[in-house]
């Protein structure tokens, strides 16, 4: 069952999307929930079916007191790398919430917090804690939705589908038409 970590501070649930991708950004988002909120269907986005996603991400906008959601560009993952990247994401997201939280829990076995906020870090947090499995599943179909756009602009890599992960198709597409200026050059692409 998914919990509230400190009930008496107002806390941040974070977590990224697309980090093992070979073409578009890593997406973050950061959520806030009244104290009182429940809702057993919230899980990692991972374990969620594409329609139970939709239908949670409404929830979580609905729901929540505040919510933020924040891509980190290509040319900037090239420039400081995945990791580094998935970092700023999710402090752009924390940093761009309306209501300052008191506490993050993030998602991970590690942060480098740029606000004086206190945090922890859990691994396996978005299958734990309610707040972090909300960014989770905002993060994912907010990075899922980017690609769908951009798959229009680029239908030989099949982004609607793979959303720009290393598939099989993927990879091959690379192989015969090369990379375009939405994929991450410091990844290895074979």
């Amino acid at each position: 069952m998914l919990k509230k970590y400190f009930s008496k501070l107002i806390e941040c649930g974070t977590d990224e999307a697309g980090r093992g991708c070979l073409a578009g950004p890593v997406t973050a988002a950061a959520v806030i929930f009244p104290k009182d909120y429940y809702n057993p269907d919230l899980n990692d986005s991972k374990k969620i079916s594409k329609n139970k996603r939709k239908i949670l991400r409404e929830e979580i906008i609905q729901n929540s007191i505040d919510y933020s959601i924040c891509h980190v560009s290509v040319k900037t993952i090239d420039k400081i790398n995945i990791f580094n990247a998935s970092i700023l994401a999710m402090n752009r997201a924390i940093k761009n919430l309306k209501v300052i939280p008191e506490f993050i829990l993030v998602d991970g076995k590690f942060f480098k917090s740029s606000l004086k906020i206190p945090h922890q870090c859990f691994i396996k947090g978005d299958s734990t804690y309610l707040s972090i499995a909300a960014a989770s599943i905002l993060a994912k179909t907010s990075r899922d939705n980017y690609m769908i756009r951009l798959s229009k602009k680029f239908p030989t890599y099949n982004w609607q589908q793979n959303k720009g992960y290393p598939t099989k198709e993927h990879k091959n597409a690379i192989k015969s038409n090369g990379i375009t200026i939405h994929h991450r050059k410091s990844f290895k692409m074979d």
